[in-house]
C-alpha cells in the first residue's frame, strides 16, 4: 500500500488477511481466497516508516510489534491497542470533493464545524497512504473515509483486514450503510 509515495519517502505498508482453507486437498483455489471478511482468522499490516511495525489481530485484541534492527526481531511495543473513543482527526482526499455525494459533503462540513472537548474542530490529516492514515487514526483516534463513486478500497485485501483490526481495537468499520 502507498507505493506511489515511495519516491517522496512517505510511510507505506503491507496489509494482510488470513483465512482458513476451505478446500481439503491440492493447490489452493479461488474458494480458499475469496471468503467473506467475517471468516478472517487474523489480519493486520506492516508499516514501513521511521520504524517498521507489524500491527495484527487474531480476534483477541490488537497488538503492535516494532522491529528492533539490532536484534533483527519484532518486539511487542503496543500491547492491546485501543483506539480512542473520541478522535480529533479525519482523513479523506478532499481533492475529490467534486465527486462526493451530498451526504458526504455535509458530513465533512459537520466535522469541520464540530468541536471537541478542547473547543477545536476536527483536523484534516491525509497522507495518501492507507496504512499510514489508518495507523495514525488507530492510535490517536479518528475517521478515515474513501467515498465513492470511484472508491478504490479493495474489499478482500484492504477494507476487510483493516475493518477487523479497527473493530478489535474498539472502533467501527462501515460502508456508510452496513458493517464492512
Amino acid at each position: 500500500d502507498g507505493s506511489s509515495n515511495i519516491d517522496v519517502n512517505t510511510s507505506i505498508g503491507t496489509i494482510f488477511s488470513i483465512h482458513r482453507r476451505v478446500t481439503s486437498k491440492g493447490d489452493g483455489t479461488e474458494a480458499d481466497c475469496l471468503q467473506h471478511g467475517s471468516k478472517q482468522v487474523a489480519a493486520g499490516y506492516f508499516i514501513y516508516g521511521s520504524s517498521t511495525m507489524m500491527v495484527y489481530t487474531a480476534g483477541d485484541g490488537v497488538h503492535g510489534f516494532t522491529l528492533d534492527p539490532a536484534l533483527g526481531e519484532f518486539i511487542l511495543s503496543h500491547e492491546d491497542i485501543k483506539t480512542p473513543a473520541k478522535g480529533k482527526i479525519y482523513s479523506i482526499n478532499e481533492g475529490n470533493k467534486s465527486k462526493w455525494d451530498a451526504p458526504t459533503v455535509a458530513y465533512i462540513q459537520h466535522l469541520k464545524e464540530k468541536y471537541d472537548m478542547s473547543n477545536r474542530p476536527y483536523s484534516l490529516r491525509y497522507i495518501g497512504s492507507l496504512v499510514a492514515d489508518f495507523h495514525r487514526n488507530l492510535l490517536k483516534g479518528g475517521i478515515f473515509l474513501y467515498p465513492g463513486p470511484q472508491a478504490k478500497l479493495r474489499l478482500l485485501y484492504e477494507a476487510c483486514p483493516l475493518a477487523m483490526v479497527a473493530e478489535q481495537a474498539g472502533g467501527l468499520a462501515t460502508t456508510g450503510c452496513q458493517p464492512i
